[in-house]
C-alpha cells in the first residue's frame, strides 16, 4: 500500500452546501448575460438612480388649491413727508412794522407862459463879440435878444410865419436902431427859425410874461 495517497472526503455543512449553491447560480446568471451581451454587441448602459431628494419650496406647501387665483397683496400706503417748517423766533427787541412803500413822486407842471403882449415887426441877427447892455459878454451861441424898451430878462417867443418855427429869447441888449425893426436876435437864434443867408425878415412876437 506504500505510495498511495489516500484522500479523504469531506462533507461540507448545510450552510457551506446552500453558500456553494448560490456561487453557481450567480455564475450561470453571468454567463447567460454575456451571452446575451456578447450576441447584440452592445453595452448595456448602467443606470443611476438619483436619490437626491429635491428641495421642496415652501410655496409648493402652501399653494393654493387649481382654479383658485392667488390673490394680490396691497402694495404698502406712501405716506407724503412732513413739510419743513420754519419757526422764527419773534422779535423781542421792538414790534415789527410793515415797510412803508415808496410813493411815486410827482413832477409838478411848469407853469404855463401867458401872453402879455404880441405883434409883428422886423428882425435881423447880430454876431459880433462886445458887452451887451444888461453888462454880460454877448455870446452869438445864447438865444438872447436886444429890444428897444422891453425889461431885461423879459421873454419872447419869435415866430417865422413863412415856416412856422418858433424860438424863445431872453433879452439882454438894446437894439435895433433900424427903421422898421424891433429885434435884434443871436446868430443862433435867428438859425433857429430861418436862414441866415436872409440877413432880416418879419416875424411874428409874443411878450410872455
Amino acid at each position: 500500500m506504500a505510495g498511495r495517497h489516500s484522500r479523504t472526503r469531506m462533507f461540507s455543512s448545510p450552510a457551506g452546501i446552500a453558500a456553494t449553491a448560490a456561487v453557481g447560480v450567480v455564475l450561470a446568471v453571468g454567463g447567460t448575460v454575456g451571452a446575451v451581451q456578447l450576441t447584440s454587441g452592445e453595452a448595456a448602459a448602467p443606470v443611476v438612480a438619483d436619490t437626491v431628494p429635491a428641495a421642496v419650496s415652501p410655496s409648493a406647501t402652501s399653494s393654493p388649491s387649481a382654479g383658485a387665483s392667488p390673490t394680490a397683496s396691497p402694495s404698502p400706503t406712501v405716506t407724503a413727508s412732513p413739510k419743513a417748517t420754519r419757526s422764527q423766533a419773534a422779535s423781542r427787541a421792538r414790534t415789527r412794522t410793515a415797510t412803508p412803500k415808496a410813493s411815486a413822486t410827482t413832477k409838478k407842471a411848469a407853469p404855463k407862459s401867458t401872453v402879455v403882449d404880441s405883434g409883428s415887426c422886423g428882425a435881423s441877427f447880430y454876431d459880433e463879440g462886445q458887452l451887451t447892455a444888461n453888462g454880460e459878454t454877448f455870446n452869438p451861441d445864447a438865444l438872447t435878444a436886444a429890444h428897444k424898451t422891453l425889461p431885461f430878462n423879459t421873454r419872447v417867443r419869435v415866430t417865422n410865419p413863412d415856416n412856422g418855427r418858433s424860438v424863445t429869447v431872453r433879452i439882454n441888449d438894446r437894439g435895433p436902431f433900424i427903421e422898421g425893426r424891433c429885434l435884434d436876435l443871436s446868430r443862433a437864434a435867428f438859425e433857429t427859425i430861418a436862414s441866415v443867408s436872409l440877413g432880416e425878415l418879419t416875424v411874428k412876437y409874443e411878450v410872455l410874461g
